[in-house]
């Protein structure tokens, strides 16, 4: 029940990152580019992290001639002190595939599994057991989804929408907004969730 969810303790070393309910994130434009970054705001429009892809030197070259579906990618949540608090790694895959998400220790923390029926994605968020705690559901070309418990209640959304937040700030491309209930536990369950909120655009364009 959401109940059991909203009477967790907070994790003594809880990132503050994570501690927030709204993150805005922004596409870093950048020329000729092979790899994804994002800048991630709070509701004040303050910069309070970014999200970068990391790319080698020789995936680079053979995105040129494959279908970078196939490709491994690790992505990385970076807070203003240029510490890494998440990692989010897939390795390579022919299909749908398992992706990891490892703490800043380099932990596993979790695992998003994909699942997709035409242009309605779904994204099912496991613990490191392997139990799942909460899914994502949506409409990839609306750009509309849901986050929920395992029992079906809504904990969130994730939406183009950016009101209450100065668009100025923002550029032309890729932009989005995640929302979690402010009653949600600040836990590792948390991070997970929100982990792979904030990443979902970047996980997307990978299977294109």
């Amino acid at each position: 029940m959401l109940t059991e969810v909203l009477s967790k303790p907070k994790s003594l070393f809880f990132p503050a990152f994570f501690e927030s309910n709204e993150y805005f994130i922004d596409e870093k434009v950048g020329f000729l580019k092979f790899h994804n970054e994002y800048k991630v705001y709070d509701n004040y429009g303050t910069q309070v992290g970014r999200i970068v892809q990391h790319v080698s030197a020789w995936h680079k070259f053979l995105r040129l001639f494959l279908n970078k579906a196939m490709f491994p990618f690790t992505l990385e949540i970076i807070d203003n002190n240029e510490d890494v608090l998440v990692t989010i790694k897939r390795g390579w895959t022919f299909w749908m595939s398992k992706i990891t998400i490892l703490d800043a220790e380099g932990n596993v923390s979790g695992y998003i599994n994909q699942k997709f029926k035409l242009l309605k994605p779904r994204f099912q968020i496991l613990n490191a057991d392997g139990g799942q705690i909460a899914e994502i559901n949506g409409d990839w070309k609306a750009w509309n989804f849901g986050i929920s418990d395992t029992n079906g209640h809504a904990i969130g959304f994730i939406n183009k929408k950016w009101a209450g937040i100065a668009k100025e700030l923002f550029t032309t491309a890729d932009k989005y907004h995640v929302s979690i209930i402010s009653e949600y536990a600040e836990d590792q369950n948390k991070v997970n969730i929100v982990a792979t909120a904030i990443t979902i655009d970047m996980v997307l364009k990978e299977r294109k």
